[in-house]
């Protein structure tokens, strides 16, 4: 699930001291491809004839994770890389909480003391110029390298667009080079529990001003139905980065708006606009209305937990912050948990911001050819289809798994839960601007935004914010 939420100003500070970094690696343009998309000399250029799963055996890969469903699934599963490649992989885990920092000081060290890792696509913004990940587009154009069986084509391309970038702050993703490859990712939707949505006659809103509307009306109302203490909307509101990505930017972009423009090569922030200023006075004013009274204490694990505690009448973030807590006997509500896509645009806009968890490859490898056979099998159809059938990796990144009839069958208890991935899956982008102060803007804006709710003019705060972002983004 979305475990992203922890207080970050140690990865801050980790990643603000090698933002002077050189830039290392080439920038290009064209699908996969670093420096002009070619292979610029990578590795990758070394792995010629037929294309052979064990032709790194007795190799011992060590892979760097954290501790997540997604990771459970493929450890469960590394006897069948084993058995299929003859590749050792040796691993460690960390909980979110250190696990950036640990994954920082060991990329920014040039130590490489692991060859493959877990990483969000945000995180190619700050580990992609100074050259520590590895340009994966040159192995997955090799035929030596890459087996067809990998089927490019069946990933969702926005998910395999979103690790791709050319290392210009404020250039779109989907250009330059590959550096991660998506593994599993969220979608950000709002869930319901149920009981309460029937017994106080109310329907999941198909706009935001009736979504303020709904939230309200759960918090006044539920308490004498039956369920005492109970708000209406969970949403995130610790100072973190985490808490602006998931129900505030979808709704934000569903609206239009942008964190940031691109005048020529200035970032020029956009949070202060005049439409966003009205939307972020209305965010704060809906949580004010109808979310919990110390919503300036939550991340995604309150949220998740109040949705199944039934204290929380919605939640609006990612759909696997409901999924465990909907699941048969994982919670109070499970059995009383809807899925739904959320409210629409004024435009009809369905736009979604997405957290994604990746696999990269550590540039300063030294047994790259089998890491990326690892890479290769842990983003291979075979791999993820038992991560989804037989554990929680759930949301597919490939079409195939998606569509898979044992897929929709272990998923379809969950009322609305497909209709919504469907309705969203290709809608779902990253929303965000990349750029390598992306942490430092976002955790200033969930300040800016704990400001508003508190009561602070919102027009000042924003200007505020924006003023001191434009000094610091590039």
């Amino acid at each position: 699930m979305d475990t992203h939420a922890h207080d970050r100003r140690r990865f801050l500070a980790l990643t603000a001291a090698t933002a002077a970094t050189p830039l290392l690696a080439a920038c290009g343009a064209g699908f996969g491809g670093g420096g002009g998309g070619t292979s610029d000399g990578s590795a990758a250029d070394d792995v010629t004839g037929s294309f052979d799963w064990k032709r790194e055996k007795g190799t011992t890969v060590r892979a760097l994770l954290d501790k997540h469903p997604y990771a459970d699934a493929l450890i469960a599963d590394l006897k069948s890389f084993t058995e299929k490649t003859g590749i050792k992989v040796e691993y460690d885990v960390f909980p979110e909480d250190n696990y950036f920092d640990k994954l920082t000081v060991d990329l920014s060290s040039g130590r490489a003391s692991y060859d493959v890792f877990m990483l969000g696509a945000y995180m190619v913004w700050q580990y992609g110029p100074p050259g520590w990940l590895e340009d994966l587009g040159p192995w997955m154009r090799s035929s030596s390298a890459t087996g067809a069986e990998w089927d490019q084509g069946d990933f969702y391309p926005n998910l395999l667009q979103a690790d791709q970038w050319s290392l210009k702050d404020g250039a779109p993703l989907g250009q330059g080079g590959q550096y991660a490859l998506p593994w599993g990712w969220e979608t950000n939707v709002v869930a319901y529990n149920t009981a309460v949505f029937r017994k106080l006659g109310l329907r999941p809103a198909e706009t935001f001003e009736e979504l303020r509307e709904v939230s309200e009306a759960v918090k006044q109302k539920a308490p004498g139905a039956g369920w005492d203490g109970m708000y209406g909307i969970a949403v995130r509101g610790s100072r973190s980065w985490a808490t602006i990505h998931p129900g505030f930017m979808t709704m934000y972009a569903r609206n239009g708006l942008r964190d940031f423009t691109v005048d020529g090569s200035v970032l020029k922030p956009a949070m202060n606009a005049p439409k966003a200023v009205a939307f972020t006075r209305d965010w704060a004013d809906m949580v004010k209305r109808g979310g919990p009274p110390s919503w300036t204490s939550y991340t995604w694990y309150q949220c998740s937990s109040d949705l199944g505690a039934k204290k929380a009448g919605m939640l609006f973030d990612a759909d696997t912050a409901a999924y465990f807590q909907a699941v048969k006997g994982a919670s109070p509500a499970s059995g009383q948990i809807a899925f739904h896509p959320g409210p629409k645009g004024p435009d009809g806009s369905l736009a979604t911001n997405m957290w994604i968890w990746s696999l990269g490859m550590n540039a300063k490898s030294k047994k790259k050819s089998a890491s990326w056979l690892f890479l290769q099998w842990a983003t291979g159809k075979e791999h993820l289809r038992r991560g989804a059938l037989d554990h929680d990796h759930i949301d597919p990144v490939r079409r195939s798994i998606s569509e898979d009839a044992a897929y929709k069958d272990k998923m379809r208890h969950l009322p609305g839960f497909l209709e919504t991935f469907d309705a969203v899956v290709d809608r779902t982008r990253v929303q965000f601007t990349p750029q390598a102060q992306f942490f430092d803007a976002t955790t200033s804006w969930a300040a800016a935004l704990q400001e508003i709710y508190g009561g602070q003019n919102a027009d000042s705060v924003l200007n505020g914010l924006a003023g001191s972002l434009a000094r610091k983004v590039r």
